[in-house]
């Protein structure tokens, strides 16, 4: 007879991934996060989880293929119109955001990669932190800020193959672990 207590049947099963996987070890072990052959590590890296957002909609909107989407609003509409067409080429169905970082100017950039059947498209989205003052004299002043896009650079549109066969050559080992 199977005994099974309450609290393995309140946890939710994850199929054969063990918890050690999952969640990190020790106290100030950090989420692990998957990684893209292409571009590394997924997830928002060091930026804030609202940069990682704006520029996750960002990608989001590029992948819908419309030129009306809310999220590319902030957007240029002959850069908009341009990025669109580049993307048109590969028939993007999914898209993958790269763990993000402040550059030396305050801007965030993230690594993106739209995926399609049988190409892709590499690229770098760039977005900035605008404040604006209003108010001012006599006026109590307040300072409202937002997220706005600054940025796309996109690569030509590769095969799957290509992409990770760059991807291979990209990453060197240390001289230590070619031996294992």
């Amino acid at each position: 007879m199977l005994v099974v207590s309450q609290e393995q049947m309140e946890r939710p099963s994850r199929g054969s991934i063990p918890e050690e996987l999952l969640r990190p070890g020790r106290g100030g072990e950090s989420a692990r996060y998957p990684i893209d052959t292409v571009i590394g590590e997924l997830g928002r890296g060091t930026a804030s989880a609202s940069a990682f957002t704006f520029a996750g909609s960002i990608a989001s909107g590029l992948l819908s293929g419309l030129m009306e989407h809310p999220a590319l609003s902030p957007i240029n509409s002959v850069l908009r119109e341009s990025y669109l067409s580049a993307l048109e080429v590969i028939n993007p169905v999914s898209y993958r955001l790269g763990g993000g970082r402040e550059e030396a100017d305050g801007a965030v950039s993230f690594l993106v990669r739209f995926i399609g059947r049988e190409q892709g498209i590499t690229g770098e989205i760039y977005v900035r932190y605008m404040t604006r003052r209003t108010g001012g004299g006599e006026e109590e002043v307040t300072t409202t800020g937002s997220w706005a896009f600054e940025d796309l650079l996109l690569e030509e549109a590769k095969d799957r193959e290509v992409e990770q066969k760059e991807a291979a050559s990209r990453y060197d080992f240390y001289p230590y672990e070619r031996f294992y």
